[in-house]
Order: structure tokens, then C-alpha cells, then sequence
């Protein structure tokens, strides 16, 4: 017997590579909010950031426990196709990340003066970042078959991204009046 014995091992894997990939994220985040701070930054939005932080380490755990106590089998057409979404999702948040370099961060940060970014998925999308994060909660239980975290998880979230959406629009609009203007709604800078 190996160390891994089956979907459910793999999947638990999985599930601690994203963990750990959550912890990189915060070091980065730590590290670029030096970096904006350093420069004049102005944080909004420290009201819900809590908020964020206590459900996403809710969708970890619901992806472990929800499989193990509800017995939640591997459906193969069902969990491949979500791991290629939360595989697509990886990849949009980390072209993000690279796109925003050190403005980049899990806080609502905005460094006065500032160009608004149009690189990247921001020259596609206004907030390519939520795209990932909603496919990604939405995808990530559905690969063991986790349907109660996977609807739970995005109920909640997309009531908390129409805050955190809110908070940075007015962030970005109050660093650089152009921004509403420059932007169209479904369009693309940031």
C-alpha cells in the first residue's frame, strides 16, 4: 500500500495544495502591502476583510470534512470537470497576481496617483481576481462531490463580493477619477 490510496487521498491532497497555496497568497499580500503602504496607501473595506477570511477557510474545511462525514463518493465526469475548472481558476488568479505585481493584495489597498492597470485580464475583465475566486469555490467541493460547501460556499460569497465589489469600485474611483468614466462596468482596467 502507497501513501495515497484512492480519489479521496488525491483529493485531500488537492485540498492541502490549495491551502498551502492560500498561505503563499498571504505572504504575498503581507509583503505587497508593505510595499503600498510605503507609499501613501489608503485600505477600505477592513470592515468585511474578516468576514472573507472566516469563509474561506470555511470552503477548506467544508471541502474536508463534507466528503469524509457525508460519505460523498468520486464521480469521475463530475470531479474532472471541476478540477479543470479550479485549474483554470488557479491560472486566472496567478495572471492577476503577476499582472498587478506588488499592487496586488487580499486587502483593499490603493496607492493614490497610481495608473489604473489595463494589462493582462484586466484589459478583458474589471475584476478578473473574483472570477477566479467564484469559479474556484464553486468548483473545488464539486471535485469530491462536496454539493452542501459548493452552494453553500457561493451563496455566501457572492453575497460578500457584492460588498467587496462596492468597496473597491469606490476605492478605485476616489484614487483616480477616471476610473468610472475610463471604465465601462463590463469592461476592462483596474
Amino acid at each position: 500500500m502507497g501513501l495515497i490510496n484512492g480519489p479521496t487521498d488525491l483529493y485531500l491532497l488537492l485540498i492541502g495544495l490549495v491551502a498551502a497555496e492560500r498561505l503563499a497568497e498571504l505572504a504575498i499580500a503581507r509583503r505587497n502591502a508593505r510595499w503600498s503602504l510605503s507609499r501613501g496607501a489608503v485600505e477600505y473595506g477592513r470592515g468585511h476583510y474578516p468576514a472573507m477570511v472566516a469563509l474561506h477557510t470555511a470552503l477548506l474545511l467544508g471541502c474536508v470534512v463534507e466528503p469524509l462525514v457525508a460519505d460523498r463518493s468520486f464521480l469521475p465526469a463530475l470531479g474532472w470537470s471541476a478540477l479543470a475548472l479550479v485549474l483554470a481558476s488557479q491560472f486566472l488568479r496567478w495572471w492577476c497576481i503577476a499582472t498587478l505585481g506588488a499592487r496586488w493584495n487580499t486587502r483593499v489597498l490603493v496607492v493614490p496617483g497610481l495608473p489604473l492597470v489595463a494589462a493582462g485580464p484586466y484589459r478583458l475583465l474589471r475584476h478578473p481576481n473574483y472570477v477566479a475566486v467564484v469559479v474556484e469555490g464553486a468548483a473545488l467541493p464539486l471535485v469530491h462531490t462536496a454539493w452542501v460547501t459548493a452552494a453553500g460556499f457561493t451563496v455566501l460569497n457572492l453575497l460578500l463580493l457584492a460588498v467587496r465589489i462596492r468597496c473597491e469600485e469606490d476605492a478605485l474611483a476616489y484614487a483616480a477619477p477616471v476610473y468610472r468614466s475610463a471604465v465601462p462596468a463590463e469592461g476592462r482596467a483596474r
